[in-house]
């Protein structure tokens, strides 16, 4: 996975644009609503989101796999922390936090790896911490092109599997967690060959359970 990021982002560089997703915007809103204050961020990037809550007011922590995404990453945010490393090897044991943010992540694991990001997850969070994750929905327009690799997941891109959630799905996903929140965003893009489309994601937020 690795390999296929680095790759991505030297081709394509800041390949979302400079604009935050609109699910992370959403997300602002309610982190400022819960008196959060520490955030990690899964799956950073080069910082476009990261840089919505940094300049908010946040103590943010990013953590991103491609060392290309977080060269560019520390300059175009350079008041979040970042570290370069995997999700499953970086767990921050000896820091918590109050919210975790995740965005089109989560869906690029097979089920086991699903699992275990999430109980890492849930192990960084401080009591009564909340997460906001955002998965590929069943609805989108690229659900069930490629190779099939798992129920419900489809390898479109070499070296790229996508699992898409439905509802019921995603909120299995998280019985660790209370769900507060659940519900769709479609987000406009413009990039590579697809050029401009519409993506159809779904979005939970939950907290802890003790």
């Amino acid at each position: 996975m690795k390999e296929y990021w680095d790759s991505r982002y030297i081709s394509e560089g800041r390949i979302w644009g400079e604009i935050p997703s609109k699910t992370a915007e959403y997300a602002l809103s309610l982190f400022q609503k819960f008196n959060i204050k520490k955030i990690l961020v899964h799956g950073a990037g080069y910082g476009r989101n990261t840089k919505l809550f940094s300049r908010n007011g946040f103590d943010v922590v990013g953590i991103e796999i491609s060392d290309t995404a977080i060269n560019i990453a520390k300059v175009h945010d350079p008041l979040t922390k970042f570290y370069n490393a995997s999700i499953f090897d970086m767990h921050l044991k000896e820091i918590l936090f109050d919210a975790i943010y995740c965005y089109n992540t989560l869906h690029l694991f097979p089920k086991q790896e699903r699992q275990k990001m999430l109980r890492i997850c849930y192990d960084q969070l401080k009591e009564n911490g909340f997460v906001f994750f955002v998965v590929m929905s069943e609805s989108d327009f690229s659900y069930g092109k490629g190779k099939k690799t798992e129920k419900n997941t489809y390898e479109s891109k070499t070296g790229r599997p996508i699992h898409y959630f439905l509802e019921t799905d995603l909120i299995k996903h998280f019985k660790a967690f209370s769900t507060i929140e659940i519900g769709v965003f479609e987000e406009k893009e413009s990039h590579g060959e697809q050029g401009p489309h519409i993506h159809n994601l779904r979005y939970i937020f939950a907290e802890k359970i003790i």
